[in-house]
């Protein structure tokens, strides 16, 4: 089997080296026998697509790649497009996506890195440390005292990778956590699951609350003004999710208002934010750069490592674990 590893072209720190995906194989010696090559440039995408039938990819150029109807003569071979990244929303829709092509997110690489991020930030606003830095710029001595994390009660909509990873690590510091996801299934580090269709029911128990869902045209808005407004005052926000899945100038409001008591967001609309956004302004507010979920000193070992996991599961003729259904979007 013919495999393709398309590396951004500007950057560095998680491209798929040679050496990774030797040490990937060592863990897997069930996949010594693939052929790879390697490019980060158009003109080795060019050269490497009538052969492959395994193409590994950062999402964000898919679409702009392979406009409707061109891949079934560029690659005739190909059977999977593995993405590095686990939301897929940026190469949506999938009408340039064929039917025989299955297209895998990379769900599971993030769930660690993702946990200890939110659980981060959770403390940082239990703690008040977004109006700590606010009373530091102005030079301000402002004592805040804060009780610890156990018994207090956290909303998770999305009880993915990053949900997960957050819900375990709220577990561990004996919170209550309440999770929230498409379907009303139990999840083993929630107290509690409810579908999005209860939302607004569950959202004025939150004191935090966590989005970490996919964005799709379900999710888009999903946080709106008029749902921020459920939240009991005080509450905190963590978004690792996307930018769009909330009303950003709502967030804003709330906290100039006194309605929320601060918010920790890593994701933005646009990315990267302008130097002009309020965001940057807002008092309560901490903006962190996208990083939330990228461990880059394992990112790539476990990209790999779930790459082999769907292949294995092709050669044996099962479910591709990470398949995105083009229909919901993730």
């Amino acid at each position: 089997m013919r495999i393709h590893v398309q590396n951004p072209a500007n950057d560095p720190h998680f491209a798929v080296t040679e050496a990774q995906w030797r040490d990937a194989v060592s863990r897997s010696p069930d996949m010594a026998g693939l052929q790879v090559s390697f490019a980060s440039d158009e003109e080795g995408l060019t050269r490497a697509l009538p052969e492959a039938e395994v193409l590994l990819s950062w999402v964000r150029p898919l679409r702009q790649r392979f406009p409707v109807g061109a891949l079934p003569a560029a690659a005739p071979r190909l059977r999977i497009i593995a993405c590095t990244s686990a939301g897929v929303d940026s190469a949506a829709p999938f009408d340039w996506l064929p039917e025989s092509i299955a297209l895998l997110n990379n769900s599971g690489t993030h769930a660690d890195k993702a946990g200890e991020f939110g659980i981060m930030a959770i403390l940082m606003l239990n703690t008040g440390m977004p109006a700590f830095a606010d009373a530091q710029r102005r030079g301000e001595w402002k004592p805040i005292f804060a009780s610890t994390l156990a018994g207090r009660r956290v909303v998770i909509v999305g009880m993915g990778s990053l949900g997960g990873g957050v819900a375990r690590q709220a577990r561990a510091f004996g919170m209550q956590v309440i999770g929230v996801r498409n379907g009303p299934e139990p999840h083993p580090d929630c107290d509690e699951t409810h579908t999005t269709g209860a939302l607004d029911s569950v959202l004025p128990r939150a004191e935090f609350l966590v989005l970490a869902c996919p964005l799709t045209d379900q999710t888009r808005n999903l946080l709106s003004r008029e749902r921020i407004a459920l939240l009991p005052r005080g509450a905190g926000i963590v978004n690792i999710a996307r930018g769009a899945v909330w009303d950003q100038d709502a967030v804003c409001d709330a906290l100039e208002a006194g309605h929320l008591g601060g918010c920790v967001t890593d994701v933005a609309v646009p990315e990267p934010l302008p130097t002009e956004s309020r965001l940057w302004r807002t008092p309560g507010m901490v903006v962190t750069p996208h990083v939330s979920a990228d461990d880059r000193a394992r990112y790539n070992d476990r990209t790999l490592d779930i790459l082999f996991e769907n292949i294995r599961a092709l050669r044996e003729s099962r479910p591709l674990p990470n398949r995105v259904d083009p229909a919901k979007g993730y």
